[in-house]
């Protein structure tokens, strides 16, 4: 198939949205499809155009077999909606030159588009199969603008009503759904019946395990985005890290950095460590190397189910959720370890020292219980192979 990725977020970009699309359009290639994406110029998660591509209004580029389509964007990572919007329609308006200038969108197959923003998400269904009329898949990572709303970045109006039409326009002219939850798939089922697909955030990539030994240090990451949603800060400030005698070692940027960081200056022997970002590759060989990851959510947010939890699997990195719902719901069920409400710090903190505790034996089992179910249930060739035969069916349909 000839396949055309429509996505706000892209390698060399950070975060689980660059890194699930990143994965899919070169798994698909991997698989002998011809894909070709059309992202924006490199400038999440800090909202700023990255060194290397400042400067460039476009840039093509040949990325593993896979034609990537940079276009100018108004980058903002901003609280002010204003700014926000401004981001979304600049690039939802590049779409537009980027459609008319490729003479390639002829003989594309399937149009896969990332949603949200929700705009932008807009802008190429009426573009694409609207005009164009090619068969369209949308990808629902979030449940935009519920998820503004629980977290407190929007209220309930004029401006809300409005993000919610155009959340049902999205659903209701697509010809094929997919999921990043079941909570997902549920949502998008109570406002419209299209074919649809569960579709996890799972990882490629292979990790040089290792075995736990009962007198090493016990460490524990946490390795991400430093964002309201993530409420890493409040971690810090409120979990006596020292008094467990283990540390926890931050790696990452976002809105909380300053703060931790200052946290951090003030209270140098809190065994918390900050060490700025890494990228993925050198992330990855660190990884197995701790002994558990926590992985919060300030608040339950409907549908979310952090991607940190099937790349923690696939390391054997035992899992210390903090958030609730499907996300819980999935550590619990396969053992991967243990999980608490959100903003539970008390049993968080219970949950920390008891893994810390662990004998060897029952801490290896933990690490095996992960180990199973990321080449099983969690298994990212299984998961494609059975996507791909969806998108060839859609493919082949009259148009």
């Amino acid at each position: 198939m000839n396949i055309l990725i429509v996505s706000n977020y892209y390698y060399p970009e950070l975060g689980a949205a660059p890194s699930r699309i990143t994965n899919l359009a070169e798994g698909l290639a991997e698989k002998g499809h011809c894909v070709e994406v059309v992202c924006p110029i490199p400038n999440y998660p800090k909202g700023k155009v990255f060194n290397e591509y400042k400067g460039s209004w476009t840039k093509h580029e040949n990325i593993n077999n896979i034609f990537v389509h940079r276009y100018w964007i108004y980058p903002s990572i901003s609280m002010n909606p204003v700014l926000r919007i401004l981001s979304m329609f600049s690039f939802a308006f590049s779409l537009w030159l980027f459609a008319f200038r490729r003479k390639t969108i002829a003989k594309t197959d399937v149009v896969f588009v990332q949603n949200s923003p929700l705009l932008v998400s807009m802008s190429a269904i009426i573009l694409f199969k609207k005009l164009f009329r090619k068969k369209l898949v949308l990808n629902i990572s979030d449940l935009w603008p519920l998820s503004a709303l629980e977290l407190g970045a929007v209220q309930k109006g004029k401006f809300y009503s409005f993000l919610e039409w155009v959340e049902k326009f999205n659903y209701r002219n697509s010809h094929f759904i997919v999921g990043q939850s079941q909570e997902i798939l549920e949502h998008v089922r109570k406002i419209v019946h299209k074919p649809d697909f569960l579709y996890r955030n799972l990882p490629k990539t292979k990790f040089d395990t290792k075995p736990f030994h009962q007198n090493q240090k016990f460490r524990i990451i946490y390795a991400g985005l430093l964002g309201v949603a993530q409420g890493v800060f409040d971690l810090v400030s409120h979990i006596d890290f020292k008094s467990f005698h283990v540390e926890f070692h931050i790696y990452g940027h976002g809105n909380e950095k300053e703060k931790i960081q200052n946290y951090l200056k003030a209270n140098p022997d809190s065994n918390v460590f900050y060490h700025g970002s890494l990228v993925k590759s050198e992330l990855n060989k660190i990884l197995p190397g701790f002994q558990a990851s926590i992985v919060p959510l300030k608040n339950r947010i409907h549908g979310a189910v952090p991607s940190k939890i099937f790349e923690l699997s696939k390391a054997e990195v035992p899992i210390l959720f903090c958030g609730g719902g499907e996300g819980a719901e999935i550590v619990n069920k396969y053992h991967l370890g243990y999980s608490s409400k959100p903003g539970d710090f008390i049993q968080l903190a219970a949950h920390i020292k008891k893994m810390s505790k662990l004998d060897v034996e029952s801490f290896q089992q933990l690490k095996e219980n992960c180990k199973k179910v990321s080449y099983s249930v969690f298994d990212f060739n299984n998961q494609l192979d059975l996507l791909i035969e969806q998108l060839e069916k859609i493919s082949t349909r009259k148009k």
